[in-house]
């Protein structure tokens, strides 16, 4: 059974305005300008507002476009749908990816974890390395400055000098 786009969306929207309401009924800590209020308001209000834009379509085609390919007698035919002996283990990879990240993150580091984490992550969705090597090297630099300089929350440095 598949649910409608609009029942989906409007659960998001319920679910980050409860993540945002709660995150703004919060004290905020005297002296800090950013403290633990604000992760879940921010968290909160972009679930809320990307569900706002699947309740109303917004980016989203609803004509069911195939992908075709060209055949030898001029006519086309229909993608078949990825197979092989590995594709049904993606939905291990996130389970897996989480257990790395627990065992490896103290040791390697955040960075270096994190940038292992999204290059398996973006290569076994289909992005081309060329793609995915810049993607894992930008990515944990702009999460540290997110969470470790702006929210202040202690990430494992690891092998890595941590100066930076």
């Amino acid at each position: 059974m598949r649910l409608p786009d609009s029942v989906t969306g409007s659960f998001l929207v319920v679910l980050g305005a409860a993540a945002a309401y709660g995150g703004y009924i919060l004290p905020p800590v005297p002296g800090q300008p950013v403290g633990p209020n604000v992760f879940p308001l921010v968290i909160g209000t972009g679930l809320a507002l990307c569900g706002l834009a699947i309740v109303f379509g917004i980016g989203h085609s609803f004509e069911e476009e195939e992908e075709l390919i060209p055949l030898e007698d001029g006519q086309t035919a229909a993608i078949p749908p990825p197979q092989g002996k590995l594709y049904g283990l993606r939905a291990l990879l996130p389970p897996g990816l989480l257990l790395f990240y627990v065992v490896a993150a103290d040791r390697l580091g955040f960075i270096i974890t994190a940038a292992l984490m999204v290059y398996v992550t973006s290569t076994a969705l289909g992005a081309k390395w060329k793609l995915a090597l810049p993607l894992a090297a930008l990515s944990p630099f702009a999460i540290h400055l997110i969470f470790g300089k702006l929210l202040r929350v202690p990430l494992p440095a690891g092998l890595l000098p941590t100066p930076w």
